[in-house]
């Protein structure tokens, strides 16, 4: 019995033993991370970055002032991803809306799925708030501009797939709602070298 106990733990301590473990710190969110090479927090971070100062310097921004006296509304529209990889494309439009909104220079309105959630709350408003606090319909603030935009991915990889070069292009574009005119075009190329070590293909 003693033998078949001993044998018992011995197994438990090396079945323990053999497990996984992992490491998990803390590191500063600006911090430049590539672990598999794909598309990540730095890539959607340099495109906001390139992409914000760009449209609110733009010559359309000032025509627009100028020829209104107040300041554009825009809303966000769709960025499609049509790589070939997974991209949270809200990741760079929420950075680009947070930027609008604190520059004072552009009024922005909710998207379509916002806009969704908000039209239920004023219904539900109509039978269940009182007159005082009810928020009025058919009140919402039409958009001048709609922000809209798609990304691209190309990848070449060596023959012994080894190496392997991945370009991504971000192509983002302010389109007039009411003549979809294009006052304003963005673009931001990212391009990758993946070098796999010990690779088995």
């Amino acid at each position: 019995m003693n033998k078949i106990a001993i044998l018992f733990l011995v197994c438990t301590f090396v079945f323990i033993g053999c497990r996984p473990s992992q490491n998990v710190s803390r590191i500063d969110a600006s911090q430049q991370t590539d672990l598999s090479g794909k598309w990540n927090d730095t890539d959607a971070r340099l495109v906001a970055q390139e992409m914000i100062p760009d449209a609110l310097t733009k010559p359309w921004l000032k025509s627009f002032k100028d020829k209104n006296g107040n300041s554009p509304v825009v809303i966000v529209g769709r960025v499609r991803n049509e790589s070939m990889e997974h991209i949270d494309t809200e990741v760079f439009t929420k950075e680009m809306e947070r930027a609008f909104v604190n520059s004072g220079e552009i009024t922005l309105v909710a998207s379509q799925d916002e806009r969704r959630d908000l039209r239920d709350e004023r219904m539900d408003q109509q039978r269940w708030s009182s007159v005082e606090t009810t928020k009025q319909l058919a009140m919402e603030t039409g958009a001048d501009y709609m922000l809209i935009g798609n990304i691209n991915s190309i990848v070449d990889e060596a023959i012994d797939r080894r190496t392997l070069a991945v370009f991504y292009t971000v192509n983002l574009e302010l389109i007039n709602v009411e003549t979809n005119q294009k006052v304003w075009i963005g673009n931001k190329k990212i391009k990758k070298l993946i070098e796999r070590r010990n690779y088995r293909g």
